[in-house]
């Protein structure tokens, strides 16, 4: 029996994220967070696609299809993201975090900014790119009815996320029993973390968020409808929005030319008013 299971109700660590350095590019550094049950390789496409110049930093979460799921047995998956963010040398960036841990991004930095601190300041952050979030402004928007419904996408979500990774040559078949599988790995804890992260968003305190954010998800994503991400563009002050053509939840594996191009769109359009530190690695960029 592991220390986790022999002392029932005691705080557990769970494993710790890693960030590693993709490549340098000369451009401004971005942090890459991933998703519920993926991992670094769900960027792999938009890295091959240039990433719009970007300096990538890809954080391999404990919430990824590789770990164990005893990181949902702690209260609080805000503090992995810290974890993550700070790993940075220089500071975050361009942070982009996608489906469960755009939320969990959201959530921190609200949290932390309703308790009158600066992680903008504290973390290096210098621009958000929320892809695919789930966000809704109210709780009366959460009927009982969407517990199944959110379970069921849930299992969607995982069978989608394996292909496009895999490609159209797996047998749909065998990727259902794959997503099966997933999902039994994740387990209770790991869906309630999501949940429980989802419930929270019409709290978040997005209005306070002072650095410049793109919103940007696939205009077939029945997962994270488009709707919730207009939403949330409207609730943050200084938001663009941009949804692909012919993606889902992916968008980055699966439009990943197009991503990187609404990113490089995102950094030019910030760049006469972004940090000194992001507008003199656009400068250097561009040279």
């Amino acid at each position: 029996m592991t220390s986790q299971q022999s002392a029932p109700g005691a705080p557990v660590t769970g494993p710790a994220c890693v960030v590693h350095h993709r490549g340098p590019s000369g451009g401004p550094r971005a942090l890459l967070l991933h998703g519920l049950a993926n991992g670094p390789s769900v960027w792999e496409p938009l890295a091959a696609a240039g990433a719009a110049g970007l300096d990538l930093w890809v954080a391999d979460l404990p919430w990824g299809s590789a770990h164990p799921p005893d990181w949902a047995y702690q209260p609080d998956a805000t503090r992995t993201v810290a974890e993550a963010l700070k790993q940075v040398p220089g500071g975050a960036g361009v942070v982009v975090a996608h489906s469960f841990s755009a939320v969990l991004l959201m959530e921190l930095l609200s949290d932390e900014l309703a308790r009158g601190g600066d992680p903008f300041g504290c973390y290096g952050i210098d621009a958000l790119v929320f892809a695919s979030p789930f966000y809704r402004r109210s709780p009366e928007t959460f009927e009982y009815g969407i517990v199944g419904e959110l379970l069921d996408n849930f299992r969607h979500t995982m069978d989608e996320g394996i292909r496009v990774m895999a490609g159209p040559r797996l047998d749909a078949s065998l990727r259902h029993d794959m997503a099966q599988r997933v999902c039994e790995r994740v387990g209770p804890y790991g869906y309630m973390s999501f949940f429980r992260s989802y419930l929270r968003t019409p709290w978040l305190r997005t209005d306070l968020f002072t650095v410049p954010a793109l919103v940007i998800g696939g205009e077939q994503d029945f997962i994270a409808p488009p709707d919730e991400g207009l939403a949330l563009t409207a609730d943050l002050p200084d938001a663009r929005c941009r949804f692909v053509p012919g993606a889902g939840h992916f968008p980055m594996v699966e439009q990943a030319d197009a991503f990187a191009a609404a990113l490089g769109e995102f950094l030019g359009s910030i760049s006469r008013t972004a940090p000194a530190a992001l507008d003199q690695a656009l400068d250097h960029q561009g040279a």
